[in-house]
């Protein structure tokens, strides 16, 4: 689990989802859901809307905006450029054996064995994580965690959930958070780097939604627009960016446009 006790955690709210993420495929959207084939099709499941609700509304409103959002940008403005990615690697390394044995678990071989690389050689040559030498060597990323595992091995997302603090997640994925911070190295480390871990990672991660913010704001309604892309994102996740392609039929297509120009 990415300890959700710690307040600078809080960086990932419910943003992350809607941060989209340049690479999310906007066909998967929740709209388009019923044409999907069987196997990726996905309601949101969402019976706990309420308190889901009012704990958006404290993430976003009360800790983001008074403390988090002011966080990250004095960070951004004070820590040089090339630290913050030094520290940002060294974070993201502690990470790779459990994206390695997630690997392995899918079936990706290949995967595992580029992440197990990676984490080899950037704890020795790359100053434990602190220079990304695997990626200078062609080693790219293969992030996998065990929520994607259990997708994999088809089980349900389970209802959605909004922690405070921590921001949107869902049964899967918590579970899965918990079984890869069980991991070597992340279960041995001392509370402080732990700390300090995790603080970088949701920094940074609160420093990339800036430019997204709009978005949000100009939503009808945030918590629906975070929760169906939190879910896009979560599907994009299990398929590793090749979601399949929705069938939509002719006529589906021409309903489509009769309604945008109507709304037009």
């Amino acid at each position: 689990m990415k300890q959700i006790n710690l307040l600078f955690a809080s960086a990932v709210l419910v943003l992350a989802g809607c941060a989209s993420n340049k690479n999310i495929d906007t066909q998967a959207t929740a709209a388009q859901q019923a044409n999907l084939p069987k196997e990726v099709q996905q309601e949101i499941p969402d019976p706990l809307e309420g308190v889901n609700r009012a704990i958006w509304d404290f993430n976003y409103e009360i800790l983001d905006k008074y403390l988090v959002r002011p966080v990250a940008v004095g960070y951004k403005i004070i820590m040089p450029e090339f630290a913050r990615t030094g520290l940002l690697n060294a974070a993201e390394n502690l990470e790779e054996p459990s994206s390695a044995i997630n690997n392995l678990l899918q079936g990706k071989g290949e995967g595992a064995a580029k992440s197990t690389g990676r984490f080899l050689v950037n704890s020795t040559i790359g100053l434990l994580g602190l220079i990304d030498v695997a990626g200078y060597m062609g080693l790219e990323d293969h992030n996998e965690e065990f929520g994607e595992v259990l997708g994999k091995w088809g089980l349900n997302t389970g209802p959605y959930l909004m922690l405070p603090a921590m921001g949107p997640t869902d049964a899967r994925n918590f579970t899965g958070d918990i079984i890869d911070s069980a991991y070597f190295p992340l279960d041995d480390l001392t509370l402080w780097v732990k700390a300090l871990r995790i603080s970088i990672k949701a920094v940074e991660g609160r420093i990339r939604l800036m430019d997204q913010e709009k978005l949000l704001d100009d939503s009808l309604d945030p918590y629906l627009f975070v929760r169906e892309a939190y879910f896009q994102r979560s599907l994009y996740d299990l398929y590793d960016g090749n979601v399949p392609k929705p069938q939509i039929t002719e006529q589906e297509e021409e309903d489509f446009e009769a309604f945008l120009n109507d709304v037009n």
